[in-house]
């Protein structure tokens, strides 16, 4: 199939630095606000974020997680089955969880990192920051707050983010 480079390295550079500013500048202060990356696909992205706002606010604690939902999802698909790390040292209770992930397709991982999510405490409120949003192929209404980038796709197409080179391609 063919690929087409949806993002290219700089472009990729400025879409996640764009990113943080956009999560920074809706609140005065982080301390109230935490982030998790959503494994496995959301961990670079996320990672890549929070350094960004590490840079940009460095006076400020950014709390920052990773959340495994392996076992909560609602596939069984088998490279989803093998077990990730959940690291979340901090509490969610009364925060404003912002969830990281590369790609929003069909809702799903999404509403099984929701239901992860539970199990760590109740929120304030839980935001969301994609990379990619896949408009029009969604199965649960769930929208990101923060989207890199936008596209419309065929449920044919996949979308990868691959990180050598660091780009975004569908194909």
């Amino acid at each position: 199939m063919l690929k087409q480079v949806l993002l290219t390295t700089s472009q990729l550079n400025a879409t996640l630095n764009r990113l943080a500013h956009q999560l920074i500048e809706n609140y005065d202060s982080l301390q109230d606000v935490v982030f998790i990356g959503i494994q496995p696909r959301g961990i670079k992205v996320s990672e890549l974020i929070i350094d960004n706002i590490r840079q940009i606010v460095p006076s400020q604690k950014v709390e920052y997680g990773i959340l495994d939902i392996t076992f909560y999802r609602d596939d069984v698909r088998e490279e989803f089955h093998k077990a990730s790390n959940t690291e979340i040292p901090f509490s969610v209770e009364d925060k404003i969880v912002v969830l990281i992930d590369d790609v929003l397709y069909t809702g799903r991982t999404i509403r099984a990192a929701l239901d992860a999510l539970q199990d760590f405490g109740r929120p304030k409120k839980v935001e969301l920051c994609v990379l990619i949003d896949r408009r029009f192929s969604r199965q649960l209404p769930i929208q990101a707050d923060y989207i890199g980038k936008s596209i419309d796709s065929s449920t044919e197409q996949k979308v990868k983010v691959e990180w050598v080179p660091k780009e975004v391609v569908m194909y």
